[in-house]
């Protein structure tokens, strides 16, 4: 059985100072995908970036509150990064497939068996899932807390192996990241309590920071399932995740037996 990831990527990794995506940084992280796939794995990617995207794409010359930018730049973006990944996908002849989700999804009952069958046969016929949000319906209390949270309940619906949470830092530090006294935490073993070195704090351009990766990391896993928090805006970080693991900053969550 191959062993199954899931991947995801957040905002503050695919997007520039500016808030608009980074088609550079996205061709990368195909690329290790790419790599991944070659080595035997099978990946799911949840990707943010459609708002970014349709930030990129789309000039609105008059005020939109942030329900209706959510939902129009995401409208718009989404096509937009579906297309980007389907094109960069397409040079190492890897077929993609687009699953937008929402949170009513995830309960138990005829959505949530669809879903998973959905994506079962798509990875049983070598497609590689892209998973989002589906921001243009999902407002409100409708909506995943973010990614984090989404890429978990992924994670555990398809009984993957690892879940990798790809941040713009390198982990959960006992202090605050740029303090040079502050130590990276490399492992957390089941029931170790971090969160008084978390800070309710979000990211720039994403809903998510990582007081929501540490609530993802801790349920996914006591469901069983490794959780991997590193910096995705390092060189060949999956790569190296893979390939010589202990010498790569990190946070790894090991999972409950």
């Amino acid at each position: 059985m191959k062993n199954r990831i899931v991947v995801k990527v957040g905002s503050n990794v695919l997007t520039r100072q500016d808030g608009k995506l980074d088609v550079t940084r996205v061709s990368a992280l195909v690329d290790q995908v790419a790599w991944l796939r070659r080595e035997g794995y099978e990946v799911i990617l949840v990707s943010s970036g459609a708002v970014a995207c349709g930030r990129r794409e789309l000039t609105v010359d008059h005020s939109l509150d942030s329900v209706e930018q959510r939902q129009l730049f995401s409208a718009v973006g989404q096509v937009k990064l579906v297309g980007l990944y389907y094109d960069l996908f397409r040079e190492f002849g890897i077929h993609v497939g687009q699953v937008l989700t929402m949170k009513e999804n995830f309960e138990p009952g005829e959505q949530y068996s669809n879903q998973r069958a959905c994506m079962n046969v798509m990875l049983e016929n070598d497609v590689l899932p892209i998973v989002n949000e589906n921001d243009t319906v999902s407002v409100t209390e409708l909506m995943f807390t973010d990614n984090d949270e989404l890429s978990g309940l992924i994670a555990q619906m398809m009984e993957a192996d690892t879940l990798i949470l790809l941040s713009n830092i390198d982990g959960i530090y006992t202090g605050h990241p740029d303090d040079p006294a502050s130590e990276l935490i490399r492992v957390v073993e089941p029931e170790c309590d971090l969160s008084h070195y978390i800070k309710a704090e979000k990211s720039a351009f994403g809903r998510g920071g990582m007081h929501s990766k540490y609530t993802t990391a801790t349920s996914v896993q006591h469901a069983g399932i490794r959780v991997i928090i590193a910096n995705g805006e390092r060189e060949d970080i999956l790569i190296n995740l893979i390939k010589n693991q202990e010498n790569v900053p990190h946070t790894e969550f090991q999972p409950c037996n």
